[in-house]
C-alpha cells in the first residue's frame, strides 16, 4: 500500500485526561515520508519532537505514552492512533500544546470523523506491512495475561476481558478489521473505569479531565452513565480499540490474528518490541 497523509491542516480542542487541562493539536501533513511525530510546542524547539516509536514508549500502566531523550513527553496516545492506524496513515506532523492528547468523547469515532472530511492524499512510496510467517506471544505468568499473534491473510483480533467485579465480569469479542467495520463495531466504544478506582486517581493527580462525558464508570451492580452504553459488550470492543493503537507505534500495517487475553497496554507494548525485533531490525 501507498504511505498517506492528511491533504490539509486539522485542528482539535478538548480536555486532557489525566491534568484535566485544555489542550489543542493541530495536525499538518507530513510528506517527506518520515513517520509519525508530535511536536511539543510550549517545549524549546530542538527538544520537542518526539517520534511515534516502540523505542520511545514509557510508563504504560494507564495509557501508551511516548518520550524523546530530552524527556519532552506526550500521553495517552492509544485512541489517536487507533484512528490512524486504520485510515492508513503512516506520515503526520501533530502540533500539540501540551502533555497529553485530548480525551474527546472516551472513544476514536470524533478523530475518525474529523479526519475523514479532510480527506487523505497518498504519497510518493509504498510501505510493506509486517506480514506474520510464525507465531509470536508474550506472557504474564502472574496475572495470566497474554497475547499471541499468528499468521493470516487479514487484520483479525479476538480479545478476552475478565475481571473480579460483581458487574463487570468476561467479555469476548472478535472481528475481522477493516475501516468501515472498525468504524461501525469498534470506534464508538469508550474508555472506562471502576468507581472504586477514581478517587485513587484523583488523589494522584490522574483522570482529572474524567467525567460520564467521556468515559463509562462502571459501579457495583451496574454502569452510572445514564445515557447507557454504546454496544452490549463496549467494554471488550474499548479494549480491541486500544491495542490496534497500542500496536501502530510499529507504523506499519500487519497481517496477522492477535489473541489477547487480559491483556492491556503493557502487554500490547510487548508484542509490539517483539514484532519489530523479529520483522523490522536490520
Amino acid at each position: 500500500m501507498k504511505r498517506k497523509t492528511i491533504k490539509n491542516v486539522l485542528e482539535f480542542e478538548g480536555i486532557g485526561l489525566h491534568k484535566g487541562e485544555k489542550i489543542q493539536i493541530k495536525l499538518l501533513p507530513n510528506k517527506e515520508e518520515t513517520g509519525i511525530f508530535f511536536q511539543r510546542v510550549d517545549l524549546p524547539e530542538g527538544k520537542n519532537l518526539i517520534k511515534v516509536d516502540y523505542k520511545n514508549l514509557f510508563d504504560l500502566e494507564r495509557g501508551t505514552n511516548i518520550k524523546n531523550d530530552h524527556d519532552a513527553r506526550v500521553y495517552t496516545i492509544e485512541h489517536f492512533m487507533s484512528a490512524l492506524h486504520v485510515l492508513g496513515i503512516t506520515d503526520l506532523i501533530v502540533e500539540i500544546t501540551g502533555n497529553e492528547l485530548p480525551i474527546l468523547d472516551g472513544s476514536t469515532k470524533i478523530f475518525l470523523e474529523e479526519i475523514e472530511k479532510i480527506g487523505l492524499t497518498s504519497l510518493e512510496n509504498e510501505i510493506e506491512p509486517i506480514i506474520i510467517d510464525q507465531v509470536v506471544s508474550f506472557t504474564e505468568e502472574k496475572t495470566g495475561k497474554h497475547v499471541v499473534i499468528l499468521p493470516y491473510n487479514g487484520f483479525k483480533v479476538s480479545y478476552t476481558i475478565d475481571f473480579n467485579h460483581t458487574f463487570l465480569k468476561s467479555e469476548y469479542y472478535e472481528i475481522d478489521l477493516n475501516l468501515e467495520n472498525y468504524k461501525r463495531e469498534i470506534s464508538m466504544a469508550r474508555t472506562f473505569a471502576f468507581d472504586y478506582e477514581i478517587e485513587y486517581l484523583k488523589n494522584n493527580n490522574l483522570a482529572l479531565g474524567g467525567s460520564l462525558d467521556n468515559a463509562i464508570v462502571i459501579g457495583k451492580d451496574g454502569f452510572l452513565n445514564p445515557e447507557g452504553l454504546r454496544y452490549e459488550n463496549e467494554f471488550v470492543r474499548h479494549k480491541i480499540l486500544d491495542l490496534i493503537g497500542d500496536i501502530y507505534v510499529l507504523g506499519r500495517p500487519i497481517r496477522g490474528h492477535i489473541i489477547a487475553i487480559k491483556a492491556g497496554h503493557f502487554i500490547n507494548a510487548q508484542l509490539s518490541t517483539k514484532l519489530a525485533e523479529k520483522y523490522l531490525s536490520e
